[in-house]
């Protein structure tokens, strides 16, 4: 196991571990239509649910993964209402290479803040200096323009374009 992450701390947002209270939260946000609007299979609630139990066994399993995010001098709330996103990195099998796939996930009141530029530059900060060996990989769908915009904010140079889960996307490498 690499050395674990528990908490990343930015200017705005608290990033951390998630949790069995942030069920709910994740639920939300991942099957929202309108945060799906450039996934041509958006997750159902059933699908979420089994991708939360992987993320958690992922966590388990290396000690890092996608993370809560939650904004900073906010209180931390008991039922993971607070929780306005998810962002972070986890293994992946690319092309027949390990890479860290990077992820991130808003609630569409989150949006247009710089949030999801600032959550996924913490996280690929984070697995440079922590996992250096294992490049960090974002797939993102042609049509996705704000995500785009995200990807050349944080220097990644596209890899290959393809179909990927539906949707002609560009992968991106660091």
């Amino acid at each position: 196991m690499v050395g674990g992450v528990t908490e990343i701390v930015t200017e705005r947002l608290v990033l951390r571990h998630f949790v069995e209270t942030d069920r709910q939260a994740v639920v939300e946000i991942q099957s929202d239509p309108e945060t799906n609007r450039y996934n041509p299979r958006p997750p159902d609630t059933a699908t979420t649910l089994v991708m939360f139990d992987s993320w958690l066994e992922h966590w388990a399993e290396f000690g890092y993964g996608y993370l809560a995010v939650r904004e900073r001098g906010r209180p931390e709330s008991a039922d993971g209402s607070d929780v306005i996103g998810m962002a972070g990195v986890r293994n992946r099998e690319f092309r027949g290479e390990k890479v860290l796939n990077l992820a991130y996930r808003f609630r569409p009141s989150a949006w247009g803040k710089g949030y999801a530029a600032e959550a996924a530059r913490a996280s690929v900060e984070w697995a440079e200096r922590e996992i250096p060996a294992i490049p960090v990989l974002i797939s993102v769908a042609v049509t996705n323009t704000p995500s785009l915009r995200v990807v050349e904010k944080l220097g990644f140079t596209e890899y290959v374009q393809e179909e990927y889960e539906g949707a002609v996307s560009r992968h991106f490498r660091r």
